[in-house]
């Protein structure tokens, strides 16, 4: 088999393993050898290590793994065999350690004294802050009132006279007439916006409130009270002007249901959160298609969408098999789904993830074509094909199909279920999966791109959201909210989530006999791993064994079910 991916159809996983010993000619010209310091006994420690006087022979090089991704497209990942040692040892190592309070206010009252600190004092150290350090506090205090004093010097707020709380934010016109909102410094204000430690009041005016970010349109809304003291309520904007061709969906929990982490989302919360996705994609496939909706003004339920998903996949059996009175081509066929949780910026500025904290998702319509230019001038004789990311992987998994004769979703399922660990111990902790029902499966990829990154697949051949029944969408939702839920609690502070999506019609038209599954992917943002040239060549690092950290996430799933 030529194709480049760590599955067989054998139902297993393949590998290298390098075992480095070579020599090194020396070529440096002079020594220079100088103290580094003293040993605790008062001796001097020298660099003389540094400087050998011989050829150097490195013949117990450390061992590193080499597996390549499932999908060829997304690289290769290399283990270090003494760092993942030393994780297999105690998984219970891996983990992120809690955010810590932070309050410069309580730093300067308790080195100068409460009596010395006065409160205009402190007004006039945070205005006089330098930038950096100011933009760095906004992002990690955790000290209500200094993020009050934080958030007044972003911009301007308008305040009520009787409590002092903000009722709103000023805003000025400019010379076109278009109102915009006094704020002083955008990025700090975003990251003041996005601290949760931030009171919700501060977080309702500066970002939460419909109008707050713009005057993108609210075109879709669930509700529900799931209990006296929880209400889940989601608006769904529409981001015309968007970076996505045709616009895109953002799903966004409301203003009076403020979550900023993933511990705060319940199930009801979540269900909402996709329904609007759900409900937006059938309904505007059905437009498309001619059939029917009968909704306006309203979320419909589940078994109405059930109902219109129905409807759809035969309407595009009947469109794709020509039995359709449409003669139209359709002009969407696939579905962007994405989000990126968390929100942080480095003290200089550069934003390191996301742009919103508010739990939200992001979602669109792919056109199947785009009008084709040369030189920049249309040609309507050049067909451009639109991109989808599930593309590359229907394109390779036809290309292993007729490689192999076998159906690489199935392997890759056998290959999961037929794990071994990669250092061949067998100490229990062989099996890769997270959680999984009927329906689909949440584990570690054998390859993993993020050191921390979880895949969730559908178990069945349903390639896309309208090939999914309301079972099938049920077992989604949970296990994504299951595997975010556990990457939280290890500590993963900023995660990417995005699906892989069959388009719409290729199971009607294709000649592939290859089946696609629905593919979740979640790439959590470490500190130590920021990305870089081993990154940008597809080459990615990892200092544990894959067994490791699906045990390490297994606990987790069961100190929660503890919690709960």
């Amino acid at each position: 088999m030529n194709l480049r991916t760590c599955v067989t159809p054998a139902g297993e996983f393949v590998y290298g393993i390098h075992k480095p010993q070579y020599r090194v000619m020396n070529l440096r010209q002079q020594d220079k050898i100088e103290s580094l310091g003293l040993v605790e006994d008062g001796r001097h420690h020298d660099n003389r290590d540094n400087f050998p006087p011989v050829d150097v022979l490195a013949d117990k090089g450390d061992w590193v793994y080499e597996i390549a991704n499932v999908f060829p497209f997304r690289g290769t990942t290399y283990i270090s065999r003494s760092w993942a040692d030393r994780k297999a040892l105690a998984p219970a190592s891996i983990f992120l350690a809690a955010t810590p309070k932070v309050s410069l206010s309580k730093v300067l009252k308790s080195v100068l004294g409460d009596a010395v600190v006065s409160e205009s004092q402190l007004a006039a150290v945070f205005k006089t802050l330098p930038a950096p350090v100011r933009l760095a506090l906004a992002a990690t205090s955790t000290d209500e009132e200094e993020l009050e004093r934080l958030a007044g010097l972003s911009c301007e707020f308008v305040l009520d006279p009787d409590t002092g709380r903000p009722q709103g934010l000023r805003y000025r016109e400019d010379e076109h007439g278009t109102r915009r909102p006094v704020i002083h410094d955008h990025t700090f204000f975003d990251a003041v916006g996005n601290n949760p430690f931030l009171p919700d009041d501060y977080k309702e005016t500066m970002v939460l409130q419909p109008g707050a970010q713009g005057n993108s349109e609210i075109v879709g809304e669930y509700r529900l009270a799931s209990s006296p003291d929880h209400a889940t309520h989601v608006f769904e904007y529409l981001r015309r002007n968007s970076y996505i061709p045709w616009g895109h969906y953002a799903a966004n929990m409301a203003n009076d249901a403020v979550r900023y982490r993933i511990g705060d989302l319940t199930a009801v919360d979540f269900t909402g959160l996709r329904h609007l996705y759900y409900q937006r994609t059938y309904v505007r496939l059905a437009e498309e298609l001619g059939v029917p909706i009968m909704a306006r003004w309203k979320c419909l339920s589940c078994e109405a969408i059930e109902e219109l998903r129905q409807k759809i996949a035969a309407a595009l059996i009947a469109h794709e098999a020509g039995f359709s009175s449409s003669t139209a081509s359709i002009r969407f066929c696939g579905t962007i789904w994405g989000w990126n949780y968390g929100f942080d910026c480095a003290p200089h500025g550069y934003r390191l993830h996301a742009s919103h904290q508010q739990i939200h998702q992001q979602y669109a319509l792919v056109p199947a074509t785009a009008v084709g230019c040369r030189n920049g001038v249309e040609n309507a004789g050049d067909e451009f094909h639109s991109f989808s990311c599930g593309d590359m992987i229907a394109e390779f998994i036809n290309e292993y199909h007729q490689q192999t004769g076998s159906d690489f979703f199935q392997d890759y399922l056998r290959a999961i279920s037929n794990n071994q660990r990669m250092d061949g111990l067998s100490n229990g902790r062989e099996s890769l999966v997270v959680y999984d029902d009927d329906n689909v499966i949440l584990f570690v990829p054998k390859a993993q791109t993020s050191q921390w990154e979880l895949q969730l697949m559908t178990k069945n051949p349903v390639g896309n959201i309208v090939e999914a029944d309301s079972d099938t969408r049920n077992s989604l939702d949970k296990a994504m909210l299951i595997g975010l839920r556990v990457l939280t609690g290890l500590g993963a502070k900023m995660i990417t989530t995005i699906e892989y999506a069959q388009r719409f019609a290729m199971r009607y038209n294709s000649e592939s006999d290859a089946e696609q599954h629905l593919l979740y992917i979640f790439l959590p943002r470490l500190p130590e791993s920021p990305g870089g040239f081993s990154e940008a060549q597809l080459r990615w690092i990892s200092g544990h064994y894959p067994e490791d950290f699906a045990a390490a996430c297994r606990e987790q799933l069961d100190d929660l079910h503890k919690m709960s």
